[in-house]
């Protein structure tokens, strides 16, 4: 029976290693989006001269907004890999960093990455606004809400975790001496 126990553990265990495929599918999904933002980059180099300033703000935007993204997908891979499949050898300090970013983390800076990006469409909305109805701009206000909330929930869960971890220090706020 230990066997069989044991044999279960080890497939439980090498099935880690499918999520690779996961990453890889990621790292190609990032250099086909590394293709669009060298469009999008081209397109607006080539017209800057006849773009008004709020198409140049809006374009400009549109490039942070794809640095994000693609920041994003970089830090799902290397810290999902990182976590849950393999630890990275370490290749002369370039990878020094990845031990810092546990899956608590990982989760603050997605959800605050998904508020830089959200914030930053809601910025191309306002700057365009004759383009969108009213009732258009409220929802869209509303889910950035949505996400910016996520975002404190989250933190103030991983924060709440990782008090709790320490075993029950620094739960109260600390007092004035005296008081």
């Amino acid at each position: 029976m230990k066997r069989l126990e044991l044999a279960i553990e080890s497939i439980i265990l090498a099935s880690r290693w499918l999520l690779v495929a996961f990453y890889l599918g990621l790292a190609v999904a990032l250099a086909v989006y590394a293709l669009s933002f060298g469009k999008k980059l081209f397109e607006f180099t080539t017209n800057v001269m006849v773009l008004h300033e709020t198409d140049t703000i809006l374009k400009i935007l549109g490039l942070i907004d794809a640095a994000l993204v693609a920041s994003l997908v970089v830090m799902v891979i290397i810290s999902g890999y990182e976590n849950f499949v393999s630890r990275f050898d370490n290749h002369d300090g370039e990878v020094h960093w990845l031990g810092t970013i546990d899956v608590g983390s990982l989760k603050i800076k997605v959800a605050s990455t998904i508020v830089a990006i959200s914030s930053i469409h809601l910025l191309q909305v306002f700057l365009n606004h004759a383009s969108y109805t009213s009732e258009q701009i409220m929802w869209l206000t509303l889910m950035h809400l949505t996400f910016v909330v996520s975002a404190f929930i989250l933190a103030y869960i991983d924060r709440i975790t990782g008090l709790s971890k320490k075993g029950g220090k620094d739960l109260k706020a600390p007092q004035e001496p005296g008081l």
